[in-house]
């Protein structure tokens, strides 16, 4: 099977590791639609409740810092807009991995130009927060850049 059979387009055998990384990017979908959803369904009175919370847990000025600049932030037209992006994110994510399962190729592109914009977030997180999880998220970005290159690459030849 070669780059200009029609047939290697839709292989998933022809590209070891895509499924994995569609299994990935699937989970990613799921939470980011359970997240929009429930931002929907809660609103933002619970939202605005448990940041009181956390300011008043923590002994926070709820005049100011970032907690009170977020529960000030919080109504109807911020959850929407949270819940409309969250649920953008997910339909980008289940595409990307339906693809993914089908080897498509835009799908390999859309997976590593995607994981490779976390590249440089990732390397300052493990600069500025050195331990096995900045590692970790590291080593999966990498290598899912790795694997969706390559199989660029082999799509090339």
């Amino acid at each position: 099977m070669t780059p200009a059979d029609p047939a290697y387009d839709h292989d998933p055998k022809a590209h070891p590791g895509l499924h994995a990384i569609a299994a990935l990017e699937a989970a990613k979908g799921v939470l980011a639609l359970s997240a929009a959803s429930g931002l929907e369904l809660l609103g933002p009175a619970p939202l605005r409740r448990w940041i009181d919370e956390l300011i008043r847990h923590f002994h926070l000025d709820p005049r100011h810092g970032s907690l009170a600049w977020l529960a000030n932030g919080i109504g109807p037209d911020s959850i929407h807009l949270a819940a409309a992006i969250a649920f953008g994110y997910a339909l980008l994510r289940l595409l990307e991995a339906w693809g993914l399962w089908k080897a498509r190729a835009w799908a390999s592109w859309l997976g590593c130009i995607g994981a490779a914009i976390y590249l440089p977030v990732d390397l300052y997180a493990l600069w500025k927060h050195p331990g096995w999880l900045s590692i970790a998220v590291l080593a999966i970005n990498v290598i899912v850049v790795w694997i969706l290159a390559r199989d660029l690459v082999k799509r090339r030849r």
